[in-house]
């Protein structure tokens, strides 16, 4: 069997044109801190790194990070991707412990496990194109027809705006809308009927008949929500996202236990038994897990099966074909985020830019195809202009 020969992390760095998004587009971690100018700008990431993992015989795997990239290029370049080579691809959960564990004592949250899921992405991808299988075959295969979508690109703004992108959207017939709330604790009461007046605008466009998503971003703390849930409950939400830090577990279980919105989180852990406290201690009624960041799809998979025997519904925070094949091999994931492809704005729209072969969503699903090997993903040069791409 081949076996890996190397590691390459580049850095692509976004030099084109961006869309400046309004100022307090989404709540976040920092607002409860006094602070000038645009509170939101250091959530904005106009970075991106790929990973790309090589066998002997020429075939090459692709994963991505897209949080802290340049630290996270340092980490595969100096310590993970010299612990991979010479290893069998396929050996993927002997790969993933040596990854985890040497170097457990400072890589196993942020950094490290960003890394690590680069290159277990990688690997699958890498073992779909030496089998000739996608990898949601790999995975347990096809557990629906095609995804169902929810539109996720609703960022806060003004009522008239928000209203008009809504309409737009409905023209795609997705199955649900999410969200973003522009204020909180530090907006007091006035911040709160804000926050309502725009929920109450978006379901007037949409209607009752689609899912709506709330997301705070960990912008909100635990007394601001427990005033706003109730507020919140008339507009029957699908889920209220990241309302307080992520660290805060205890602040999520109470939250979830008061029983008036589900409570989502767990894009911001990182590893699987974080995730399996998140779902134990009934943190959660919907766990959201990055696969770049909680450990690729090794880990994801460990995690579905938790979440499933505690019949948690999973769904992978962002688009992204990894996410597309986890969860169309699973039928705990019932749907998936998607942003559409968009001028670059937040960041995420960078992943459009990168690579080809990311489905389209159409008539609010996107498919898979059975034939395609891998994730089904190339890296594109129709964009190379715009980027300052660092080896």
């Amino acid at each position: 069997m081949t076996k890996i020969k190397s590691v390459r992390a580049r850095l692509w760095k976004w030099t084109g044109p961006t869309v400046p998004p309004k100022g307090q587009f989404c709540t976040n971690a920092s607002d409860l801190l006094w602070e000038k100018g645009d509170a939101m700008s250091s959530f904005r990431f106009h970075q991106w790194m790929t990973c790309e993992v090589e066998t002997e015989d020429g075939t090459v795997g692709i994963g991505n990070a897209a949080l802290a990239p340049s630290l996270v290029k340092t980490a595969v370049d100096e310590v993970y991707g010299p612990l991979v080579i010479g290893e069998d691809p396929f050996d993927y959960a002997y790969i993933w412990e040596k990854m985890y564990r040497k170097t457990h004592a400072w890589g196993r949250k942020g950094v490290g496990m960003t890394a690590i899921s680069a290159i277990d992405i990688a690997i699958w991808d890498l073992m779909g194109k030496l089998t000739g299988k996608p990898v949601f075959k790999l995975l347990g295969g096809r557990t629906k027809e095609k995804i169902p979508v929810y539109y996720s690109k609703l960022y806060a703004d003004d009522v008239d705006v928000m209203q008009a992108e809504a309409a737009e959207a409905q023209k795609n017939g997705y199955t649900g809308y999410k969200m973003r709330f522009g204020c909180g604790p530090k907006d007091g009461m006035a911040g709160m009927r804000e926050n309502l007046k725009r929920v109450e605008a978006v379901r007037e466009v949409i209607g009752y008949d689609v899912d709506l998503m709330l997301e705070c971003y960990m912008g909100w703390n635990l007394d601001y929500t427990k005033r706003m849930l109730p507020k919140l409950a008339k507009y029957e939400p699908r889920w209220l996202e990241e309302p307080v830090i992520a660290d805060d577990v205890e602040g999520y279980r109470e939250l979830n236990a008061m029983g008036i919105v589900p409570i989502s989180g767990g894009e911001h852990e990182f590893s699987v038994i974080g995730c399996k406290d998140l779902i134990a201690t009934k943190a959660v009624s919907v766990l959201q897990y990055d696969t770049n960041r909680v450990g690729g799809i090794t880990a994801a998979q460990k995690i579905n099966a938790i979440a499933e025997a505690f019949q948690v519904p999973v769904i992978p925070h962002a688009g992204q074909m990894h996410n597309y094949h986890l969860t169309m091999a699973n039928a705990n994931c019932m749907i998936s985020e998607y942003f559409p492809v968009f001028d670059v704005e937040i960041g995420n729209e960078l992943f459009y830019y990168i690579f080809d072969g990311d489905p389209e969503a159409t008539d609010g699903y996107l498919q898979l195809d059975d034939d395609l090997p891998g994730l089904g993903i190339t890296i594109s040069d129709r964009h190379l202009a715009d980027f300052e791409i660092e080896e």
